[in-house]
């Protein structure tokens, strides 16, 4: 019950600076952000790009845009993380989509439904990216199969389960952060793979 009350004062505090932002006092915005990058660095970002100076810059970008972007959030009773972690999400994609050497494998993983995004200046990228995943899939599923049963298993738990570091560790039997290694060195033998089904 305690737990429950302060997750509602959570709530309310987190409405009440919210609305205060979108009455122009964007520096309301400061403790939401300030709570939230950690978690959108560690679980979202990071993980997605493998490089930590490459994820710093998108965790600068996704704040500064939910900063400029927060008129267009309707508050709906939860919090507003889930939002941010969708700007995050398809600022990660973006990066992908923008480096020739990734962009497949970026189709591949970062599948994640577009949920609280805004529909008219996503619907077009987000139908397109639909067609070149649906497009990409066989050439996704041979990349995959090619790789060892602890790569495939490492990139199913995290990235498309979406299982916390702490849950996938759990699930291997391994450390945390050996968890971290793993998947480092599953993306990557990944991306090696399917750029040489893309080529062939």
């Amino acid at each position: 019950m305690a737990s429950e009350a302060a997750t509602a004062i959570e709530l309310e505090e987190e409405q009440r600076l919210v609305e205060e932002a979108q009455r122009g006092h964007l520096d309301a915005m400061r403790p939401i952000l300030e709570r939230y990058a950690q978690p959108l660095y560690a679980t979202v970002i990071l993980p997605r790009l493998g490089n930590a100076a490459a994820a710093e810059d998108v965790l600068r970008d996704t704040l500064t845009t939910a900063v400029e972007k927060i008129q267009r959030f309707t508050w709906q009773g939860k919090s507003i993380y889930p939002w941010l972690r969708q700007i995050a999400v398809n600022k990660v994609y973006d990066v992908h989509r923008h480096t020739q050497r990734s962009r497949r494998l970026a189709d591949a993983l970062a599948h994640e439904v577009a949920g609280e995004t805004d529909a008219e200046s996503h619907a077009d990228a987000q139908l397109m990216a639909d067609q070149e995943r649906r497009l990409a899939r066989s050439r996704i599923d041979e990349a995959l199969a090619g790789l060892t049963e602890r790569y495939r298993l490492a990139i199913q738990l995290r990235l498309i389960d979406e299982l916390s570091r702490e849950e996938c560790a759990a699930r291997l039997e391994i450390t945390i952060g050996n968890f971290d290694v793993l998947l480092f060195r599953a993306v990557r033998a990944f991306r090696k793979r399917y750029g040489e089904r893309s080529q062939s």
